[in-house]
């Protein structure tokens, strides 16, 4: 059984665990205080070609969500996400667990755009609502659509418009940066936005998640909600190694570019049958609707996830390649795709 489940079901890319295995030995700092932290923060600002950004290493998505979220908003305010949203669905109501209300807005592409915003601050227009404060999407999206500069910057004005916040998750921010149709870079998101993260976990990393701060009024104490919420790692070295090992050269976004280029093999297999598809994507995610048929053959050697039984007859299945993703375990998927599909 081979898995197309997800984009870290193995361990780290290699360069990581020799870099992590060269400084064991050594004394440093705790807390993120420590020399290789402190050297991928400065190269981070260096690739976002912005010096005045803050940057904290934690370790996952669901907690830099969680941290950054609620040290933003005061406590009546509230997110607007799209419906897909990771915090509105896959995160077991972590924001709202800080007091903080999820408005879900209806997206068929997982995407916002500004009439969604105007919609909901036209819906909440006093103190007997939650004050919607802060917009989050993530880039790609939970469906693997990606925003465009133009997108990005639109939603940036409307939010400045409106006084509002602008958050990016970015966990599989290198397929989206990496994808055929991408315009954006990584200086692009710190002009157009609050602040983003860009995610190691699901891109090489062990584990890590770096989150950038451009807006100055969201920068002070923010230590402190790290601690207050448990990501203040003692052993923050693990972070700082691992994104300097990333980032010292293009290490992350060639990663990022074998991802996509498996999931655009399988893609052609999937278009050549003529399957229907529940979203396009040019990232490393992909929802072909399968008929159950073929997904009860497929399951005998792949693992994948079932995203929707969509009716009696066909399910449509999440396929996600990774960075470490074997491109003759592709082939093998994309031949099985042609064989089966009649």
């Amino acid at each position: 059984m081979y898995s197309f489940k997800n984009d870290y079901s193995e361990g780290a890319h290699p360069r990581i665990l020799d870099a992590l295995l060269r400084s064991n030995m050594e004394q440093e700092e705790g807390y993120g205080l420590d020399r290789y932290s402190k050297e991928a923060i400065e190269l981070l600002k260096e690739k976002i070609m912005n010096k005045e950004v803050d940057i904290h290493l934690l370790q996952g998505g669901t907690q830099t969500n969680l941290i950054a979220i609620s040290a933003f908003l005061k406590p009546y305010e509230a997110a607007i996400a799209a419906n897909t949203g990771h915090i509105l669905v896959h995160e077991t109501g972590a924001i709202e667990a800080t007091g903080h209300k999820v408005i879900s807005v209806p997206s068929a592409d997982g995407k916002i755009n500004s009439k969604d915003i105007e919609k909901v601050l036209n819906e909440h227009v006093d103190e007997h609502m939650v004050k919607p404060k802060l917009v989050y999407i993530s880039n790609p999206t939970e469906i693997g659509t990606i925003y465009k500069k133009e997108e990005l910057k639109e939603l940036s004005e409307t939010c400045k418009k409106n006084n509002l916040i602008l958050y990016v998750d970015g966990a599989r921010l290198g397929s989206a940066l990496m994808s055929e149709s991408n315009n954006m870079s990584l200086s692009d998101l710190a002009t157009f936005t609050d602040a983003f993260y860009i995610g190691a976990t699901k891109n090489g990393g062990l584990m890590g998640e770096a989150l950038i701060i451009c807006n100055e009024n969201l920068k002070n104490d923010f230590r402190f909600s790290i601690k207050q919420r448990g990501g203040l790692m003692a052993k923050g070295r693990v972070l700082g190694i691992q994104f300097l090992e990333l980032f010292k050269d293009n290490l992350y976004f060639e990663l990022a570019n074998h991802a996509n280029k498996m999931a655009s093999i399988i893609k052609k297999s999937i278009d050549e049958c003529k399957l229907d598809v529940l979203i396009k994507s040019d990232t490393n995610q992909l929802f072909p609707i399968v008929p159950n048929s073929v997904l009860a053959e497929l399951e005998k050697k792949y693992k994948f996830t079932l995203w929707e039984r969509l009716d009696e007859e066909n399910t449509v299945i999440r396929i996600v390649t990774s960075w470490a993703t074997k491109e003759e375990k592709v082939i093998e998927l994309a031949n099985d795709f042609r064989n089966l599909v009649k």
